[in-house]
C-alpha cells in the first residue's frame, strides 16, 4: 500500500488548503495507505519537505495551488519520486491540464491506485535568481502584473481575482518591446506578453495555449502584440475557449528552450507566484516528472 507525505499550503485558496485534505486523508487511511501531513512555512521550505519525502520513496502530495505544485513538482522533477496533486488553491491550473477530479473519492481511488504518468517540466533559468523547476508556464507582460494584482487581493477570490487583476494591469500596461529566442532563432515582439507554456492553462482556467502538451517536450510560445485596450479585453475574455489563437494579434511558436529579454524591467512569472523581472530563459525537460492521473 502506497505512503503518503502530504505537503500542504495552509493559505491556499483563503486557508482552503488543509480542510481539503480532511475528506482525503480519511479516504486514505481507511483504503490502509500511510499519511504524513507537512505544513509548508514558505514554498522554499515546501520544496525541501517534498524532496526529503521522495527520497524516502514516499508518494508526494502537493495540498494548495499552483504555487505549490510547481515547487513541490520541480523539487522531484528528474529524481523518479511520483507527486500527487489535491488541488485546492486560486487557480488549480495544472490539475486542470491533467483531468484531475474534484471530488475527493475519485481523487482517493486515482491517488490509491493510479499509475503515475510521465510529464514534461520547465527548467527557469535568470541571473538574478539561478535555476528552478516549474510545471506550467512561464509568462512575461501584463499577466504577470494581473497575476501580482491578485495575489494581495483580499476580498476576490478565484477567477474574479485574476480578472479584476487583469483590468487593473491592463489599463496601466505600456508596450514592452521583447526579443524573444525560440530553439536559437529570435524574434522581435512588441506587446502585453509572452508565454511558454507546457500546461494550456493559466490565471485560474484561461486556456492560454489551447494546443500545449504537457507530454510532447515542447513548449508552446503564445505571443500577444500591441492593440487598442478594448480590443485586448476582448481578447481576455476569449481566453476562456482559448479562441484568442486566431487572432492576427496572436502569434504561437513551439520550442525547447525559450530565451525572453525586453527593453525595461518587465516582470516575470511562474505558475502563479511572480518571481522577478526580464531577462529569463524556459527549458523543458521532457518526461522528467512522475505523476498520478
Amino acid at each position: 500500500m502506497r505512503q503518503f507525505t502530504a505537503v500542504v499550503n495552509p493559505h491556499a485558496g483563503g486557508a482552503t488548503g488543509a480542510a481539503a485534505l480532511v475528506a482525503l486523508a480519511r479516504l486514505l487511511r481507511e483504503a490502509g495507505a500511510g499519511l504524513r501531513t507537512e505544513y509548508s512555512r514558505s514554498l522554499e521550505h515546501a520544496r525541501d519537505v517534498a524532496r526529503a519525502a521522495g527520497e524516502q520513496g514516499r508518494v508526494v502530495l502537493a495540498v494548495g495551488g499552483d504555487g505549490i505544485a510547481g515547487r513541490v513538482g520541480g523539487a522531484l522533477s528528474g529524481t523518479g519520486a511520483v507527486l500527487g496533486l489535491v488541488p485546492a488553491g486560486r487557480g488549480n491550473d495544472f490539475a486542470r491540464a491533467l483531468g484531475l477530479p474534484a471530488d475527493p473519492a475519485a481523487l482517493a481511488r486515482l491517488l490509491l491506485h493510479g499509475e503515475p504518468r510521465p510529464v514534461d517540466t520547465i527548467e527557469v533559468e535568470s541571473a538574478a535568481h539561478g535555476r528552478t523547476v516549474v510545471l506550467g508556464s512561464v509568462y512575461a507582460g501584463v499577466d504577470a502584473l494581473a497575476n501580482q494584482h491578485a495575489n494581495r487581493a483580499r476580498v476576490l477570490r478565484g477567477s474574479a481575482s485574476y480578472y479584476a487583476g487583469g483590468l487593473r494591469a491592463v489599463a496601466a500596461w505600456r508596450t514592452a518591446r521583447y526579443r524573444v529566442a525560440v530553439d536559437g532563432e529570435e524574434h522581435a515582439h512588441a506587446g502585453y506578453t509572452v508565454v511558454a507554456a507546457n500546461s494550456g492553462y493559466y490565471g485560474s482556467g484561461r486556456l492560454i495555449a489551447p494546443d500545449a502538451r504537457v507530454d510532447d517536450g515542447l513548449l508552446d510560445v503564445v505571443m500577444i502584440r500591441e492593440a487598442p485596450r478594448r480590443r485586448f479585453f476582448a481578447l481576455m475574455n476569449e481566453l476562456r475557449t482559448g479562441v484568442h489563437v486566431h487572432r492576427p494579434e496572436v502569434r504561437v511558436l513551439r520550442g525547447r528552450e525559450i530565451r525572453i529579454s525586453a527593453d525595461r524591467d518587465v516582470p516575470y512569472g511562474t505558475d502563479g507566484e511572480v518571481e522577478a523581472v526580464l531577462p529569463v530563459t524556459a527549458r523543458v525537460l521532457p518526461g522528467a516528472l512522475r505523476v498520478l492521473c
